[in-house]
């Protein structure tokens, strides 16, 4: 009984010693970590191919993508993912990170009723605006401020 009790507290550390970091993929692969995000905004963009507005801010994002204290990631409304998204990523120009379910489940984003739908969140990881319809860098940069 001991030795089991031993076995669950001590995988029970493991567990937890796992869950330290928590990690996501992005289309092409790469690794993000909620580390990866300390003391930056980060900007959250739901998107879909069929969204002509959506097309038209993606832009917007790959330059405010380029700012060294934001963070932008987009989120494929549809649900696209593995070779198809990074296919459909290269296509439409995304030069940004485009996350999977998992990523706005770990921040509690709801499925927008409205596309494009663009959170943000502060460099502390609250999130201060839910901001329906296009947006540029400069409406966004002003809300960084």
């Amino acid at each position: 009984m001991r030795t089991a009790l031993l076995g669950v507290i001590l995988g029970a550390g493991v567990l937890l010693a796992g869950c330290g970091e928590e990690r996501w993929l992005d289309h092409r692969g790469e690794s993000v970590s909620r580390a990866d995000l300390q003391d930056r905004w980060m900007v959250v963009n739901y998107w879909a191919e069929w969204c002509a507005p959506c097309r038209h801010e993606l832009p917007e994002f790959n330059s405010l993508a380029k700012k060294p204290n934001v963070a932008v990631f987009g989120v494929n409304y549809d649900g696209i993912s593995g070779n198809e998204l990074h296919e459909l990523a290269d296509e439409m120009d995304i030069e940004f990170a485009v996350m999977g379910q998992d990523f706005v489940d770990s921040f509690g984003l709801e499925r927008p009723q409205v596309l494009p739908t663009t959170y943000v969140f502060n460099p502390d990881g609250k999130l201060l605006h839910s901001l329906a319809g296009p947006q540029t860098e400069e409406t966004l940069l002003a809300l960084l401020e």
